[in-house]
């Protein structure tokens, strides 16, 4: 009989632990969506959806075995999108794994992944607290001959439960269809995000929202693969249109998370451009945005003439580097990132002669460049220009040189060398709202640095005399938890003012402005006008170097008298033009 109790409380006690390790499951599962209902903009019904229905499916599929520690590996990707969930909401504070964020983990090299990890320790420790005792007791599950299982009763009760939860949650599924709808019928003219966003199971219900998004990301990286096949037989039919014995230099410098607002150019308090607010030739656009806040999507529409409304055609059309090749300009592509196998490495590689400086990589005509510079360890934007000299020291009549610099990406302190760390302290550089003070300086430094590299730029090209001119923007800005939404970096789900607002540049020769009289009027006529760096980059500087093609659009050229603004336009993770409004900002 004691026998009998014995083995009855040990077969118990199994019971219970495996009982507490399926619970622990349920609720691990359920904690993004726990968050997601604090920061998502849901309706009553649509979070009651977006808690009850997750609860059921994950409810029934910890009842499915008895034994708790298949059931959790087997929901192994479940874990794993719950882990970057959550580090993205530590990040950004706010919005689902987006397309672009599925993008971001193909396109961003190893660097620069570990550099922002080893920033985000609170948010990488809460996951490894949160998940990896969830695993390891799966293990030990799995493995030890005297694991606990479910019983066949507790299986049977779960599983009603969950079909109960589940059936609530479909019924406040339906409400929300059904209530927007009815609010999309009485208040059709209201156009607030929040007013017109009807309920959708893709966007508004995790994980389904979630691994839709994969599935487009996965879309659109293949897509992408096969992008040379699908623009082999793309041309500009280009031409040049000035004097075909003048000696021509233009140079488009691409720059990386800089944002306006803390350029003294733009009014910053702090003295960030000493050497470019005394630069003659130079106008500066004082009220431009990008149509994206994300680098991969932004760099190829300024090298193309892709924009948000017709994002797409990036996809079968060629860009700028190849338009002025066309049009018998000898063509260059200097990058200080990493190749990723993105659309900037194909646009770059349209050059006659591309390199990648951090890595070398380069075409048969780059690598003749690669020996100007070389050196152990962290490249810096500068060290661009060395390589610069060396192309304009072959005095080739029409030259276009396209740098895309490393500028004020994270971590900020590895963009300068120490000896041109201006504003100080500047290392504590943990993404912490507590360090702000060491991360504003350090961004600021950033932006002086890129005034020091732009400068440079600039006295090449006004010694190497003849037409030239140089055109600066960013690819997106920056947050540096700079409000009450505490954000920080770029991409976030819903883009803010800091990541928008960009700083846009031309510099011209005394002798463009000579011989070019009315494209220098007409840029400096429309350096007050609301503009997009997206839309317009392509089109003003194709204007500038005169080439002609039916491709290039006067009315969206800041260089040109016919010059139009347009609706502010953002490209949302959907690759849909939405207006830039229902970014929230």
């Amino acid at each position: 009989m004691a026998v009998h109790e014995k083995k009855e409380s040990f077969k118990e006690h199994n019971d219970r632990g495996s009982i507490l390790l399926a619970f622990y499951f349920v609720l691990t599962l359920l904690i993004p969506n726990l968050v997601l209902l604090y920061t998502e903009p849901y309706s009553i019904w649509s979070a009651e959806a977006s808690l009850f229905i997750p609860m059921g499916f994950y409810l029934m599929w910890s009842a499915v075995l008895k034994r708790s520690g298949i059931m959790i590996w087997l929901a192994f990707p479940l874990v794993v999108l719950a882990a970057f969930q959550i580090v993205l909401l530590y990040l950004f504070g706010k919005g689902v794994i987006a397309v672009d964020m599925f993008l971001n983990l193909v396109t961003t090299n190893p660097g620069e992944a570990m550099e922002l990890l080893d920033n985000l320790i609170p948010g990488v420790a809460s996951v490894f607290i949160l998940y990896l005792p969830l695993l390891t007791l799966g293990v030990v599950s799995i493995r030890s001959k005297k694991s606990p299982v479910l019983s066949d009763g507790f299986r049977k009760r779960r599983r009603q439960w969950a079909a109960g939860i589940a059936v609530v949650g479909c019924g406040c599924m339906a409400m929300a269809y059904l209530s927007d709808t009815q609010h999309d019928k009485s208040e059709h003219d209201v156009t607030s995000e929040a007013n017109t966003a009807q309920y959708s199971v893709l966007d508004a219900l995790y994980p389904v929202n979630a691994f839709y998004n994969l599935y487009l990301a996965v879309k659109r990286n293949n897509a992408s693969i096969h992008y040379k096949d699908a623009s082999a037989n793309f041309h500009f039919e280009a031409q040049a249109t000035h004097p075909e014995d003048s000696c021509e230099v233009y140079v488009m410098v691409i720059g990386e998370t800089a944002r306006a607002m803390n350029f003294s150019l733009y009014g910053y308090q702090r003295d960030t451009n000493p050497r470019l607010s005394t630069t003659t030739g130079l106008v500066t656009f004082s009220d431009v945005t990008t149509q994206s806040n994300t680098t991969h999507k932004s760099v190829p529409m300024l090298l193309s003439q892709a924009s948000a409304t017709d994002f797409e055609r990036l996809f079968h059309e060629k860009g700028i580097l190849q338009a002025y090749r066309e049009a018998g300009f000898h063509t260059v592509f200097l990058s200080n990132q990493r190749p990723n196998h993105s659309f900037i490495d194909f646009l770059g590689e349209q050059a006659d002669q591309w390199l990648f400086l951090k890595t070398g990589d380069a075409n048969q005509a780059g690598r003749e460049l690669a020996g100007a510079t070389s050196k152990d360890g962290n490249y810096y934007d500068a060290d661009l220009l060395p390589i610069l000299d060396k192309i304009l020291n072959q005095k080739r009549k029409k030259e276009f040189i396209v740098l895309h610099t490393y500028g004020s990406h994270f971590n900020y302190m590895e963009r300068y060398p120490r000896e041109m760390a201006h504003f100080l302290p500047d290392t504590h550089c943990e993404a912490k709202q507590e360090n702000r003070p060491d991360l504003i300086n350090a961004y600021d430094n950033t932006i002086r640095y890129t005034d020091f590299v732009l400068s440079g730029v600039i006295e090449r090209l006004r010694k190497h005399g003849g037409m030239s001119a140089m055109l600066y923007t960013s690819d997106h800005g920056e947050n540096i938890f700079d409000d009450a939404h505490k954000l920080f970096l770029h991409a976030s789900p819903r883009a803010s003012e800091y990541e928008l607002r960009v700083p846009f540049l031309v510099w011209t020769s005394q002798s463009f402005r000579l011989l070019l009289p009315e494209v220098s009027r007409a840029l400096s006529a429309n350096s007050h006008k609301q503009a997009q760096s997206s839309r317009s980059a392509f089109h003003t500087m194709l204007n500038i170097g005169g080439i002609s093609t039916r491709y290039m659009q006067t009315h969206m050229s800041l260089a040109s008298m016919q010059y139009q603004p347009a609706p502010l336009l953002y490209l949302n993770d959907h690759n849909e033009a939405i207006p830039q409004a229902e970014c929230g900002f």
